[in-house]
C-alpha cells in the first residue's frame, strides 16, 4: 500500500511541473533592483532571469533612459508597465516577449451626402495607427478602377470614383506599412479616416536574450500546404523599385509615381490596352505603373508595369516588369523585368533582368543580366552575365560572364569568361579567361588560356594549346627560343621564336660579314617542335625575308623551307641543322658595288626569269 502515497506524490510534482512550464512569461514574478541604469540593461536583466528573449523595434524606446526599481513581487507584465508606462502593449510568442506600441484608440467617423453625379468624391486623412500621425505620401487606390491618389504632407487624400459601380473598396499602401483596405459607400461624396500599421524592420529590430545566446543566420518562414507538406521561405530585403533608381527613370519619372510605384511593389494588375501622353497621363491613370498591357500606345513617352503584347512609343517607354513582345521606342527603353522577343530603339534600351531575342539600338544596349539572341547597337553592347548568340557593335562589345557564339565590333570585344565561337575587332579581343574558338584582330588578342585559333598582329595568352598566327605571339608559359644560325645564303641570322609547340612565330634577320659580299634580310615564319625523345625534335619551318642588295627600289624577296634537327643539352640550349630549299625572286638586274647580287648555289631550277630555286642548308643554336 506504500506504493499509492508515492504515485500521489509523483502526480502532483509533474503536475505542478507542468503549470510552472505553462505560465505566461508576463505572468512570471522576478525581483529586481536596479539604481539608474539604462532601459536595455534591465530588460538584459528580466531576460536572464526570467529565461526568455524580448524583442521590440528600437524606433519606439529610448534605450538609453535612466530607471531606478526595486521591486521583489512584480510580475514581468508590472515591471514593464512600470517602465513604460502607457501606449505601449505586450505579446508573448514562443519564448518571445513582443514589445511594440499600442494601436491607437481612432473612431472611424465618416460624413458625406448622395450625389446624383457621374462622379462622387472620397476624401481624408490617413494616419499611423502606433503613434497618431498623419502619413504623408500614401498611396490610396480603387484596385478595380484603377483610380488613385497620393496623400499630401500633411496625410490628406482626394480621390474620385464613378457613381456606375455598385460596390468600391479603397486600399491604403505605404512603405514599412501594412496594406489596409476599406469598404465604402458608393454614390456618396465622403469624408473618412484610414489607420495603418507599420512593419517591423528589419535593420531597426533588436532582440535581447539570455546570454550565450547565438541569433540564428537567417530568418525561415515556414508555410503549410493543403497536403501536409510545408515549404521554407528565407525572407530577404528586395528591391521593387529598380527602374525607377537608374538615370533615365530617375529623370523621366515624377517623384509622386516614384512613391506611388514604391508604395504599390506589392500590387499588379492587367488591362488589354493603354494610351498614354506622358508618365502619369495615361488611360489607366496613374496606375498605369502597376499595370500589365497587351497593347500600350505612347504618344511622347509612357511608364507602365509592362507589356505582354506589343508596346509603342513615340520618344520612349519604361517598364516595372518583363517585356513581351515587341518593344519600340523613338529614342530609349528601360525594362525592371525580362525581355522576350524584340526591342528596338533609336537610341538605347535597357533590361534590368535577362533578354532573350533580338535587341537593336543606335546607340547602346545594356542587358544586366544574361542574355540569348542577336544584339546589335550603333556603338556599344553590355551583356551583365553570360551571352548565347550573336553580338555586333560598331565600337565595342562586354560581357561579363562566358560567350557561346559570335562578338563582332569595330574596335573591341570583352568577354569575361570562357568564349566558344568566334570573336571578331578591329583592334582587340581580350579575354582574362579561356577561348574555345577564334580570336582575329587587327592588332592584338589576349586569351588567358587559348584552346583555339588566334590571329592577329599580336597574340598574347598565359598558357595555349591551340594556335597563335600573328607577327608576334606571346605565350607567357609557353615557347622562347632565341636562335643564332648560318646558312648558305647568310652567314649571320638571328631569329627570336615564339609560341608554343604545335605552332610558333619567328622574327628574324641576317646579314653576311664579308664586307666585299654585303647582304642584309629581316623576315618572318612559322614553325612547328615535333618532339621525338626528350634531347632531340625536328622542326620543320617555312619564312619569307626581304633582302637588301644595295637599293631599296628593287623586290628581292627569299622563301625557305627548312627542316631543322635538334639535339637538346638540358632546357635551355640546343644545336641544330639541317637541309632547307629556297625560292628566289628578283627584279633587280644591277648589282652595286661591296653587296652580293648572285646568291644562289648548286643546282638551280628555274621557274620563270624572276623566279629561281635550290637546295640549301642551315646549322647553328638555340637558346632558353
Amino acid at each position: 500500500m506504500k506504493l499509492i502515497p508515492r504515485i500521489v506524490i509523483v502526480s502532483f510534482v509533474m503536475l505542478a511541473a507542468s503549470l510552472a512550464c505553462a505560465q505566461s512569461h508576463l505572468a512570471k514574478v522576478v525581483p529586481i533592483q536596479v539604481t539608474a541604469q539604462p532601459v536595455d540593461h534591465v530588460l538584459e536583466i528580466l531576460s536572464n532571469k526570467g529565461n526568455f528573449y524580448f524583442s521590440y523595434n528600437s524606433s519606439i524606446i529610448n534605450r538609453d533612459s535612466l530607471v531606478t526599481i526595486s521591486e521583489n513581487n512584480r510580475t514581468v507584465k508590472q515591471l514593464l508597465d512600470l517602465l513604460f508606462k502607457s501606449g505601449f502593449e505586450y505579446r508573448e510568442s514562443g519564448n518571445y516577449i513582443i514589445i511594440r506600441r499600442a494601436p491607437i484608440k481612432l473612431t472611424l467617423v465618416t460624413s458625406g451626402t448622395v450625389t446624383e453625379n457621374n462622379f462622387y468624391t472620397v476624401s481624408g486623412y490617413i494616419i499611423d495607427d502606433q503613434t497618431g500621425e498623419k502619413v504623408s505620401y500614401a498611396s490610396v487606390y480603387e484596385k478595380q478602377r484603377l483610380a488613385s491618389a497620393i496623400t499630401n504632407e500633411k496625410g490628406f487624400f482626394r480621390i474620385r470614383l464613378k457613381s456606375k459601380y455598385r460596390t468600391a473598396a479603397l486600399t491604403v499602401s505605404k512603405e514599412f506599412y501594412a496594406d489596409t483596405t476599406v469598404v465604402i459607400e458608393p454614390k456618396l461624396n465622403q469624408s473618412i479616416t484610414i489607420t495603418i500599421m507599420p512593419l517591423d524592420i528589419t535593420e531597426q529590430s533588436v532582440v535581447i536574450s539570455p546570454k550565450n545566446y547565438v541569433a540564428p543566420d537567417s530568418i525561415m518562414i515556414e508555410i503549410p500546404q493543403n497536403d501536409s507538406i510545408s515549404w521554407l521561405y528565407t525572407y530577404r530585403k528586395t528591391d521593387s523599385v529598380r527602374v525607377e533608381k537608374t538615370r533615365l527613370g530617375d529623370f523621366f519619372i515624377s517623384s509622386k509615381l516614384k512613391f506611388q510605384s514604391l508604395n504599390l511593389n506589392k500590387f499588379f494588375t492587367a488591362r488589354p490596352y493603354q494610351v498614354s501622353i506622358v508618365p502619369g497621363i495615361s488611360t489607366n491613370g496613374k496606375l498605369n505603373s502597376q499595370v500589365v498591357n497587351h497593347f500600350s500606345l505612347n504618344l511622347f513617352g509612357g511608364f507602365s508595369g509592362g507589356v505582354n503584347g506589343l508596346e509603342v512609343g513615340g520618344l520612349f517607354n519604361i517598364n516595372k516588369r518583363d517585356v513581351k513582345y515587341v518593344q519600340v521606342g523613338g529614342i530609349f527603353n528601360v525594362g525592371g523585368g525580362d525581355m522576350e522577343g524584340v526591342q528596338a530603339a533609336g537610341v538605347h534600351n535597357t533590361v534590368l533582368k535577362m533578354a532573350t531575342g533580338v535587341q537593336v539600338a543606335g546607340v547602346n544596349n545594356y542587358v544586366q543580366n544574361a542574355f540569348t539572341g542577336l544584339q546589335m547597337a550603333g556603338i556599344y553592347s553590355h551583356t551583365g552575365s553570360w551571352f548565347r548568340g550573336m553580338q555586333i557593335s560598331g565600337v565595342a562589345n562586354y560581357v561579363n560572364a562566358s560567350v557561346k557564339g559570335v562578338q563582332i565590333a569595330g574596335i573591341s570585344n570583352y568577354a569575361n569568361r570562357t568564349t566558344q565561337g568566334m570573336q571578331i575587332a578591329g583592334i582587340a579581343n581580350i579575354n582574362p579567361a579561356e577561348t574555345k574558338g577564334m580570336q582575329i584582330s587587327g592588332i592584338v588578342n589576349y586569351s588567358k588560356k587559348l584552346r583555339g585559333v588566334q590571329i592577329g598582329l599580336i597574340n598574347i595568352a598565359d598558357t595555349s594549346e591551340g594556335y597563335s598566327i600573328g607577327l608576334i605571339n606571346i605565350i607567357l608559359k609557353g615557347y622562347h627560343k632565341l636562335a643564332l644560325s648560318t646558312n648558305d645564303v647568310l652567314t649571320a641570322n638571328v631569329a627570336f621564336k615564339t609560341g608554343n609547340s604545335k605552332l610558333y612565330s619567328i622574327l628574324l634577320g641576317g646579314t653576311n660579314t664579308d664586307q666585299n659580299q654585303r647582304l642584309y634580310s629581316f623576315g618572318y615564319g612559322l614553325g612547328k617542335e615535333m618532339n621525338i625523345a626528350r634531347w632531340f625534335s625536328v622542326n620543320p619551318e617555312v619564312t619569307a625575308q626581304y633582302l637588301y642588295q644595295g637599293s631599296w627600289d628593287y623586290l628581292n624577296l627569299l622563301g625557305r623551307a627548312a627542316l631543322n634537327f635538334n639535339i637538346k643539352f638540358g632546357r635551355h640550349f640546343a644545336i641544330f641543322g639541317g637541309p632547307a630549299f629556297n625560292t628566289y625572286y628578283s627584279d633587280q638586274k644591277t648589282a652595286f658595288t661591296n653587296y652580293k647580287f648572285d646568291i644562289t648555289h648548286g643546282k638551280q631550277y628555274k621557274v620563270t626569269n624572276d623566279i629561281t630555286g635550290w637546295f640549301g642548308w642551315n646549322a647553328g643554336i638555340s637558346l632558353f
